[in-house]
């Protein structure tokens, strides 16, 4: 067993397109496909007999049925309920015999031959009445035609007309092709590589190593508002602190109550301003992306929250910064330069109706609204 699970060989059970060459399989492997030639090469064996059996009872006070196996009883010793499963069984079996005739029988396109042989015990016999080749051969009269192989045999139906090797000859003419025939294709035009706005940090932008052991606990509490204001929106107001402590219990029972007190108070403080408390409702996206064309230009990227009204679309895209900015002046340039490419694209895909743009710092967490003052400069870069 290892050195076959180990093995690397494929057994491929449809091998598809497969012309000249010849198919040995079961007939519960052939269903559904088909030969021009299919040979039923051992159909004179008489159908299987019963495999396994079992007695049914119903549990003493119950409905319900179970088995008792039952071991195999010569026909002589079989009564009662043992005769009646052995019959049932066989019955069964006797049914699937003639099924899958039927599924062998018309794996046949052009040509069916049926055919087998017998046991020298059985050789001096016919067929057995059941097996498919004596069935068969029943339905196709009494006259057997001289084969130089098997000394006879009947056929059903007719032959196809014989096929001259001429008419299967090459033509020799060749086609003139057009010019275009012998050109090569033209090159095929590429488009930009598209600009992600989320890959715009600058030198100046990197932020200074942070005091050993403080780098961890800020990077995890930032995940934690990030999550709870991805999750806290489709809650009812009244319910999210409860179900925000109980989650935070579940995700990070390491961190003191008090953080994590402090961390609910201001994630609902987010969700709660008017400003933006639209933007958390659940006619806001999340987590969607967006590319557009913009100058010549493919930009591609994917925002937080997206609000888009027949009025104006708004944009929110959340920051795990360790130090976040304590106004709008000390906002990096590499986040402007995004927000105004997210900004770009948006007017691009929403012609016509007025972007609005924000920054949500999670460690604080804190809200910035960009104004089109600040945006506007760092379209062009």
């Amino acid at each position: 067993i290892h050195w076959f699970d180990a093995g690397e060989g494929e057994l491929k059970r449809d091998p598809g397109e497969t012309p000249e060459l010849v198919r040995v399989m079961t007939v519960h492997g052939s269903k559904g496909l088909q030969a021009p030639i299919v040979i039923l090469a051992d159909a004179t064996n008489e159908p299987g007999k019963p495999g396994e059996l079992a007695l049914k009872e119903a549990s003493l006070g119950s409905e319900e049925e179970r088995k008792v196996p039952l071991p195999s009883i010569p026909k002589a010793e079989r009564a009662g309920p043992v005769s009646e499963a052995h019959e049932a069984a066989h019955i069964k079996e006797l049914q699937e015999h003639w099924r899958l005739l039927y599924v062998a029988m018309t794996r046949a396109e052009e040509a069916l031959f049926i055919g087998g042989s017998l046991s020298p015990r059985k050789s001096d016999k016919p067929p057995h009445e059941d097996s498919w080749y004596a069935r068969i051969a029943a339905q196709m009269g009494e006259d057997v035609l001289h084969d130089d192989i098997w000394g006879g045999r009947r056929e059903w139906g007719y032959r196809a007309e014989p096929v001259s090797d001429a008419e299967n000859a090459l033509d020799d003419t060749v086609a003139m092709l057009p010019d275009w025939a012998h050109a090569s294709a033209p090159p095929e035009a590429r488009p930009p590589k598209p600009l992600a706005p989320s890959a715009t940090a600058e030198p100046a932008d990197i932020e200074a190593p942070m005091p050993v052991g403080y780098s961890e606990g800020a990077a995890l509490r930032g995940v934690l508002i990030h999550a709870l204001l991805e999750r806290l929106p489709h809650v009812p107001t009244p319910q999210r602190a409860e179900v925000a402590a109980a989650w935070l219990t579940n995700q990070a029972p390491e961190l003191p109550e008090s953080d994590r007190t402090e961390m609910i108070t201001r994630a609902c403080r987010v969700l709660d301003d008017e400003r933006f408390a639209h933007v958390f409702t659940d006619d806001a996206l999340a987590e969607v992306p967006l590319s557009a064309i913009v100058g010549g230009d493919v930009i591609a990227g994917t925002v937080d929250r997206l609000l888009v009204t027949p009025e104006e679309i708004t944009v929110v895209d959340f920051k795990t910064a360790r130090r976040p900015p304590e106004s709008l002046e000390q906002i990096p340039r590499s986040t402007l330069k995004q927000m105004a490419a997210y900004v770009a694209a948006l007017e691009v895909i929403y012609p016509g109706r007025p972007v609005r743009a924000a920054v949500l710092y999670t460690q604080t967490p804190q809200l910035f609204a960009l104004p089109d003052a600040i945006i506007e400069p760092h379209k062009p870069s």
